[in-house]
């Protein structure tokens, strides 16, 4: 079925569409990062790269210039990608060692998280910024949601020709990770496109399976004269994984044995339990001019009114499936086989206006409507819980934003606040840009928050007794203060700080004795928690390229202190990855080739513990992991839209102890060449 679907994009993505342009092989771009169009507005010409498709049977106009024609052509900057926040970039086909750190699972820089042996599973956390905070909880299990797309994930686009874009890497042993896109105008004004992620990764290690699949389906309409715009999108996604519970005795990891190579032949605590996370969206978003656009012959800025509406419904479930008992969770379950299944139903109605006015800036008012729905089956006879299975409610909330740029300085902000409901209290931003010169761009942004926390620390019911919960009427909303601020010039590098200060920070950690934890049993007793105190966390990241001729060494350096009176926010003081690399044009300008080596270091701190059952990380303070560095050798080559990518990664596994952990039991993955390529098709 995955390769039909693979073929059907090849063969779609090749064929003409109506309305669209069918152009010749374009010429290879020089490889640049593409300039970034922020709110749809538009850049100067300088600094655009090159590239142009040169378009037949096309409906552009001709120009006669002293009795020669000349033919309009479409640059590589008229591929446009739009964000949920209408922020516009540019398809970017060049091969940068940017596009080298996202050459993952996940398709995103991974440098502050740390994933487990087998591609798919959870992250442990390097590091956090507390300013991407979403305003209301979510379902939970956070350790499941790395690769889940949200709202704010999926994005829109509009191009003059179909556009196909194919992602491929190979995992580890059996699967594959396939990510394919086609995307297409209809007419000048409707774009549709469909994507789909499927990945599969048997693993080294006994039944640690991942399978995951994110569909994905947007479009966009635009009414002649920009009147009236319509936008939406439908996902469907799934991440089922084989919980194996870690490593029964390190010493068969660590010893060196040579029978343990072969790292199925390690003994894991048990091979019976799944978890998945599954959820289905539906997306719509509407704006309604009530004033004409400016006219075609002026280039100013009128006063426009819109009206808008903005709609989202979504179901998302999470299970935890297990044959037999185990005593890692506990020895007298109210029921075998371990069934635990919760859903959340949430429903989100927002309408607002929209004033812009080239003197008072542009300003939004909006009121939303939340519907929540987080419910368990209803308890079986044989469970004796008095805790309910239902949390329901709405939450009504009214909200501003404001933006305005004067001269070389932008501001932007926004605020919400919860008139009725119990989940939120408020949320503000206010963002500053000034571009200093040319040189130098300085930035800052503070963030308060108040909400309760995710819905799985306020109740959960499971099969196993320790793993229910009701803390509604315990729990407090946690109080979010956070302070950032950067200086970007392309000659120092960037560097970023932030600030923040945490009160009622809610957690996982486990309650069970030493002895019960030598027994194996430190994931039966993990229970939600509340830090009262206040926590303060500061985070410096500088990154920063040097250059010489045609090699580069590409440095970032993250800094963490956290000051707490418990220790219940475990992070890294240090961590820094450094890349030495070589890039030049081959075989006759041809191919563009980049090659080097990536090291990445962080220092030892007590990591957090991962419970399956509940698809979290939990706390713990008896151990430290961490101090070892992760050496990675890649090479990569582009040939006109096609990267290639080449890694042997963690290749110091060879010659080094494996004392190498993800989290305790745990560990990182052995030395492992792997291959991929990313390739875009323009017709």
């Amino acid at each position: 079925m995955r390769l039909l679907f693979v073929t059907l994009l090849l063969v779609v993505g090749q064929s003409p569409v109506k309305a669209q342009h069918n152009p010749l092989t374009p010429v290879q771009e020089a490889d640049s990062v593409k300039i970034t169009e922020t709110n749809s507005a538009p850049y100067p010409a300088t600094g655009v790269p090159t590239d142009t498709v040169t378009p037949r049977n096309h409906f552009l106009k001709f120009k006669k210039i002293k009795e020669e024609e000349t033919v309009d052509t479409i640059g590589i900057q008229d591929y446009k990608i739009i964000s949920y926040a209408r922020d516009t970039t540019f398809l970017d086909t060049t091969l940068t060692i940017q596009k080298e750190y996202k050459h993952n699972y996940l398709r995103k820089d991974d440098f502050e998280l740390m994933p487990f042996a087998n591609i798919g599973q959870p992250y442990n956390t390097l590091g956090k910024t507390f300013a991407q905070h979403p305003y209301y909880p979510r379902i939970g299990a956070t350790a499941k949601h790395d690769n889940y797309f949200e709202v704010e994930d999926i994005p829109y686009y509009h191009v003059p020709t179909p556009m196909t874009e194919l992602m491929l890497k190979t995992t580890l042993e059996e699967g594959q990770l396939l990510d394919a896109l086609l995307t297409f105008n209809v007419t000048k004004r409707f774009n549709a496109s469909i994507a789909y992620k499927g990945f599969r990764s048997l693993g080294n290690y006994q039944f640690e399976q991942v399978i995951s699949s994110n569909f994905r389906t947007t479009f966009s309409y635009t009414t002649p004269g920009n009147r009236y715009t319509l936008r939406g999108h439908i996902t469907s996604q799934d991440i089922e994984t084989q919980e194996n519970g870690g490593l029964l005795n390190r010493e068969q990891f660590e010893g060196g044995a040579t029978e343990f190579e072969n790292r199925s032949q390690i003994d894991v605590r048990y091979t019976d339990a799944n978890n998945k996370v599954a959820g289905k969206r539906y997306f719509l978003d509407q704006q309604l001019a009530l004033t004409p656009p400016p006219p075609k012959t002026t280039s100013h800025h009128l006063t426009r009114v819109t009206l808008g509406h903005e709609f989202t419904y979504e179901t998302k479930q999470y299970q935890f499936i297990q044959s037999d008992q185990n005593n890692a969770f506990g020895k007298d379950p109210f029921v075998t086989p371990i069934e635990d299944h919760v859903r959340l139903k949430t429903m989100f109605n927002t309408l607002y206006t929209h004033f812009s006015n080239p003197t008072l800036g542009n300003i939004k008012s909006q009121v939303s409507l939340y519907h929540y729905n987080y419910f368990f089956n209803p308890s079986e006879t044989t469970r004796q819980v008095t805790i309910p299975h239902q949390l329901q409610g709405q939450e009504i909330a009214i909200g501003a934003n404001y933006s305005k740029k004067i001269k070389q300085l932008s501001l932007k902000g926004n605020i919400t606040y919860t008139l009725s409901g119990e989940l939120t209290g408020n949320k503000i931003n206010v963002q500053a840009h000034y571009q200093m010169n040319k040189k130098y761009t300085l930035s800052g942004t503070l963030h308060l928050s108040s909400r309760m926390p995710n819905f799985n620390y306020l109740l959960y019911q499971s099969d196993y007794r320790n793993f229910n919960w009701q803390n509604t009427n315990l729990f407090q909303q946690q109080h979010l203060q956070n302070l950032q601020v950067s200086i970007r010039s392309k000659k120092t590098g960037h560097l970023a700080a932030a600030y923040s200060r945490i009160k009622n920070y809610t957690f996982f950690a486990s309650t069970a004795t030493p002895e019960e934890i030598d027994n194996g049993q430190e994931t039966a007793f993990v229970q939600p928690f509340q830090e009262t105190n206040p926590i303060a966390h500061l985070r410096i990241k500088y990154t920063k390229e040097w250059q010489w001729k045609k090699w580069a060494v590409m440095n970032t350096i993250l800094y963490q202190n956290v000051t707490q009176t418990n220790k219940v926010l475990n992070l890294p003081r240090w961590v820094t990855r450094n890349t030495l690399y070589f890039s030049s044009n081959v075989f006759k300008k041809a191919m563009f080739l980049q090659t080097g080596v990536t090291f990445k270091y962080f220092t030892s701190y007590n990591m957090d513990t991962y419970n399956p059952l509940l698809g979290e990380f939990f706390i713990q303070k008896n151990e430290a992991f961490g101090g070892y560095p992760l050496f990675d050798i890649f090479v990569n080559a582009k040939v006109r839209k096609a990267r290639l990518y080449l890694k042997a990664e963690h290749f110091n596994a060879l010659f080094s102890k494996p004392v190498y952990y993800a989290a305790p039991n745990y560990p990182y993955r052995d030395f492992v060449i792997r291959f991929g390529l990313v390739w875009n098709f323009l017709s």
